[in-house]
């Protein structure tokens, strides 16, 4: 509601309508997906069954604490990325489609970790052209 209230995002489609919001988010964006933290995450959930067997835990609390703790690896890698959708709209079904693509590719295939980086130059340049253009 604070986004559309201060016109920042558009009433239709819910994309940033404000250059200087947009630049900011897809430079963070951009910052984030090049960052240690994010290669260390996107590490570990692309090997889940690694992951489970090098922590599991026996009953509930176990199953409980892998849970909390795979799903924060995840929730690591893909947080940023979907911020865009304030870009690109959260309602844009193609762009929501991208995102997806741009996940799935990261996490499952074999180039995973350079198209991160790729990505991560390309929301830098997109950053510098909305603010320049």
């Amino acid at each position: 509601m604070l986004l559309l209230s201060t016109g920042f995002t558009s009433t239709s489609m819910l994309w940033s309508q404000n250059a200087t919001f947009s630049a900011a988010v897809l430079a963070v964006a951009g910052v984030y997906q090049l960052s240690p933290l994010k290669s260390a995450c996107l590490a570990q959930c692309r090997g889940p069954v690694a992951f489970l067997t090098r922590h599991w835990r026996p009953g509930r609390a176990g199953a409980f604490a892998i849970g909390i703790r795979h799903g924060a690896f995840c929730v690591g890698c893909c947080w940023m990325l979907m911020t865009l959708l304030f870009v690109g709209g959260l309602m844009n079904l193609a762009w929501i489609a991208a995102l997806t693509l741009l996940v799935l590719v990261e996490k499952l295939t074999p180039a995973g970790p350079v198209v991160s980086k790729v990505a991560g130059f390309a929301l830098l340049a997109w950053a510098v052209a909305t603010v320049v253009v």
